[in-house]
C-alpha cells in the first residue's frame, strides 16, 4: 500500500473514535447503540490505527499537514512518522480486542441509560483524545488532545460513582494529570521560545544548556507523572481498580505509552543532543521505579491493583532502557543506543499486549466471580477453564519467561545494559551494571508477582461462595482475550520481523538500527555476540514435553488403582488450610519490610496485613497537610483588617519597585 495512505488512515482511525463517542449517546434511549454501534466503530478506528501505523513503520516517511482549525496564527499541524506509527500500532493492537470484549462487559452495568451513554461516550473521546497526541506536531493541538485525554479517563475512572473509592481515586487522578498537563505545558513553553509552537521549528532550533535542562526535567515530570514515575505513581494503583476493566486495559496499556510517546517526542526528537546527565537521571529514576512497582506488586490482594503495579514496573524497566540509548548516544555509541531504544519500544509493545490481556482476565474473573480479591479467589481454573489458561498466557509473559514476547524485551535490555564495557567513563560503568543487577532483581520479583496472582486465584480450592459459584464468560469476551493471545504468540515468535519494523523508529531517532539478517536468529548485536531464536526453543520445549509424556503416560492395559491420598491422621484439608495470598508473600515482606507501610490487626475473625506505599505518607500527606496551612493562613489574610490590606500593598509595591531598580 501507497505510504500516502498513512496519514487518511489515522484521520479514518480519529473520526471511527469520534463517531463511536457520538452513537454512544443514543444508548440513553436504546441501549442496544453501544453493541451495534459504538464498539463496531471503536473496532473500526483500531484497524485503522493498526494499519497505518504498520504504514508509517514500513515506509519510514513522515508526511505532514494543515488543518483548517486551530486559532489565528496557531493552525493545527498533523503528522505521521514511525515513532507515531510504533504507538498507533500499539493502540490499535489493544483497542481492536477491547471492541470486541465490551458489549459483553458493559451487560453488567445496566444500572440505568445514562450511565451506559456517558461510559461508551468518554471510551470513544479517550481513545480520540490518544490519537490526537500520538498525530499532532504542534504543543497547541497536542495539549488539546492530552487533556482531551485526561478529561475523558477521569470520568470513566468515576464511572461507578456511587462508591466512594472511585471517588476518590478519580480526584486523585484528576489533580495529578492537571499537574502534569501543567508540566508539559511549561516544557513547550520552554522549547518554544527558541522556535516556534510547531514541532519542526522545535526541532531546528535547540535550546542553550541550561533550558534545554529545564526542560527535560519539566517533561520528566509532566510525563512520568501520566506514565507513572515514582513517586509520581499513586494515582495509578487508584485509578485502575476503580474503572471498568476494558477501560484500565485501555489506560494501563495505551495510555501509559501514549506519555512514553510524548516523552519521546519531546526529550529523543525535539530536545537536541542527547546528554549523558539525563541518561543517568532516567537510569535511576527507570531502575527505582521498575523495583518498587514489583516490591509493592507482590503484596496486593486486590487483583487489578497488582496489574496496576506491576505496570508502574514495566514503565520503570522502558524508562531505564531509554536512559541506556540516551548514555551511550552522548558516549558516541549510535549502535549500542539503537539497542537500548529498540528494548525499549519492544518493552513498551510486549506490555501492552500482555497488560491489555491480563486486565480483560481480571474483568472476566470479576464478571464470572464478583470478586476481584485473592483472598476470596481459588480454583477458577476448573470453573473459567478458557479464561484461565488465556490468563496464564500473560502471566507467563509477564513473568519473561520464553518463548513468549516478554523475555524478548527483557533479553534486549539486557543485552544493551552488558554493554557497559564500552562506556570510559568510570561512574557509567558502575551506574550501568548496578542498573541491569537491580533489573534481574526486579524480574525475579515479578515471577513471584505472576506465580502468586496465578497460583492463589486459579488453582487450589474456592475459597468463598460466590467464587464456587463462577461461571465462565460470554464469547465476546473470550474473543477478546483470544486475539491478544495470538497477538502475543506472534510477536513473541517472529521477533525479528516485529524488531525491524520497530526498527524505523530507532533509526529516527539514533540514525542507526540493529541489524538481524533472516527471520529465524535475533542476533542486535551480531551471531557472535548474542542471538535468540524463539521457534527453536518452542521446538525443544514442545519436544521434551512429548517425551515427558511418553515417558510417563500409563502403558494400555496396565491397572490402574485410584485411592484417597492419604492424610497423615490428620483432619481432611479445608480451603482454609491452603496458602492465603499474603500468606504467600509473607518472606518477600519480611525482606523488604521497611518499603512497605505496613498495616495488620484483627478484621472481625480474620487476621488482615495490609502493605502499603510509603509514597503517601512520606510525600503526599505532608505536601496536603501543608496546601491545608497556606490555605488556612490565606484564610485568615483574606479576613484582615483594611488597614492589614493597605499594608500588604505597600509591602509588594516596595519589593517590585526594588526589583525592577
Amino acid at each position: 500500500m501507497n505510504a500516502s495512505w498513512a496519514l487518511p488512515l489515522a484521520g479514518l482511525a480519529v473520526a471511527a473514535a469520534l463517531g463511536s463517542a457520538a452513537s454512544s449517546l443514543l444508548a440513553a434511549r436504546w441501549p442496544r447503540a453501544l453493541t451495534v454501534l459504538a464498539f463496531p466503530m471503536l473496532g473500526v478506528s483500531g484497524i485503522a490505527a493498526q494499519a497505518a501505523g504498520l504504514i508509517a513503520l514500513a515506509s519510514g516517511a513522515r508526511q505532514t499537514t494543515l488543518l483548517p482549525a486551530g486559532l489565528p496564527g496557531l493552525p493545527w499541524h498533523v503528522a505521521i512518522d514511525p515513532l507515531a506509527g510504533a504507538f498507533l500500532l500499539m493502540l490499535g493492537a489493544v483497542l481492536l480486542p477491547v471492541a470486541l470484549y465490551g458489549p459483553g462487559y458493559v451487560r453488567a452495568f445496566r444500572n440505568g441509560r445514562d450511565s451506559l451513554a456517558t461510559l461508551g461516550a468518554c471510551t470513544g473521546l479517550f481513545v480520540a483524545g490518544m490519537l490526537g497526541v500520538l498525530l499532532a506536531a504542534d504543543a497547541f493541538l497536542f495539549m488539546l488532545a492530552w487533556e482531551l485525554m485526561s478529561l475523558a479517563s477521569y470520568f470513566l475512572v468515576c464511572f461507578q460513582h456511587d462508591q466512594p473509592e472511585s471517588r476518590r481515586a478519580a480526584f486523585v487522578y484528576l489533580l495529578l494529570a492537571q499537574v502534569a498537563g501543567l508540566l508539559i505545558l511549561m516544557a513547550f513553553g520552554v522549547l518554544a521560545t527558541t522556535g516556534g509552537f510547531a514541532f519542526p521549528a522545535m526541532r531546528a532550533a535547540h535550546p542553550d544548556a541550561t533550558w534545554a535542562a529545564i526542560a527535560f526535567i519539566l517533561a520528566l515530570m509532566g510525563f512520568g507523572t501520566k506514565a507513572g514515575l515514582v513517586p509520581l505513581h499513586v494515582w495509578l494503583p487508584e485509578a485502575h481498580p476503580a474503572a471498568p476493566s476494558h477501560i484500565s486495559a485501555l489506560m494501563s496499556a495505551v495510555m501509559l505509552k501514549v506519555a512514553l510517546y510524548g516523552f519521546l517526542r519531546v526529550v529523543f526528537d525535539l530536545l537536541g543532543p542527547p546528554q549523558w546527565g539525563y541518561g543517568i537521571t532516567l537510569v535511576v529514576v527507570g531502575a527505582t521505579t521498575a523495583l518498587l512497582g514489583a516490591m509493592l506488586a507482590v503484596q496486593q490482594v486486590d487483583l487489578k491493583r497488582l496489574l496496576a503495579y506491576s505496570s508502574i514496573e514495566n514503565l520503570g524497566t522502558v524508562f531505564l532502557a531509554l536512559g541506556l540509548a540516551e548514555i551511550f548516544q552522548a558516549a558516541g555509541h549510535p549502535a549500542m543506543a539503537a539497542l537500548a531504544l529498540l528494548a525499549a519500544l519492544f518493552q513498551a509493545l510486549s506490555h501492552a499486549l500482555l497488560k491489555a490481556l491480563l486486565f480483560l482476565g481480571a474483568g472476566a474473573v470479576q464478571h464470572g466471580a464478583h470478586t476481584r480479591s485473592l483472598e476470596q479467589m481459588g480454583g477458577l481454573l476448573r470453573r473459567m477453564p478458557r479464561t484461565g489458561w488465556m490468563f496464564l498466557v500473560g502471566c507467563l509473559g509477564m513473568s519473561a519467561v520464553p518463548p513468549l514476547s516478554g523475555f524478548v524485551s527483557e533479553w534486549l535490555t539486557f543485552q544493551a545494559a552488558l554493554q557497559a564495557w564500552r562506556l570510559h567513563d568510570s561512574l557509567l560503568r558502575i551506574l550501568v551494571p548496578l542498573a541491569a543487577a537491580s533489573l534481574a532483581l526486579t524480574t525475579a520479583l515479578a515471577a513471584v508477582v505472576f506465580v502468586r496472582a496465578f497460583g492463589i486465584g486459579f488453582l487450589g480450592r474456592a475459597r468463598s461462595r460466590q467464587v464456587r459459584h463462577a461461571h465462565e464468560v460470554g464469547d465476546g469476551m473470550l474473543a477478546g482475550q483470544a486475539w491478544l493471545v495470538a497477538s502475543i504468540a506472534g510477536v513473541a515468535l517472529f521477533p525479528v520481523l516485529v524488531a525491524s519494523l520497530l526498527g524505523s523508529a530507532v533509526l529516527q531517532l539514533t540514525g542507526r538500527v540493529p541489524g538481524s539478517p533472516g527471520w529465524l536468529w535475533l542476533t542486535p548485536l551480531g551471531p557472535t555476540t548474542a542471538s535468540y531464536a524463539p521457534l527453536l526453543v518452542l521446538a525443544v520445549l514442545l519436544g521434551v514435553g512429548l517425551l515427558g509424556w511418553v515417558v510417563l503416560r500409563p502403558r494400555r492395559g496396565a491397572p490402574v488403582r485410584r485411592v484417597d491420598a492419604w492424610g497423615c491422621g490428620y483432619a481432611p484439608p479445608t480451603p482454609d488450610m491452603q496458602f492465603s495470598a499474603m500468606g504467600f508473600a509473607q518472606p518477600q515482606r519480611r525482606v523488604f519490610a521497611p518499603v512497605y507501610a505496613l498495616r495488620e490487626g484483627f478484621a472481625g475473625s480474620a487476621y488482615e496485613v495490609v502493605a502499603g506505599d510509603r509514597s503517601w505518607s512520606w510525600i503526599y500527606r505532608p505536601l496536603g497537610a501543608l496546601m491545608d496551612r497556606t490555605a488556612d493562613l490565606a484564610r485568615r489574610l483574606q479576613a484582615g483588617h483594611v488597614r492589614r490590606y493597605l499594608a500588604w500593598s505597600l509591602l509588594t509595591l516596595l519589593l517590585l519597585l526594588w526589583i525592577v531598580s
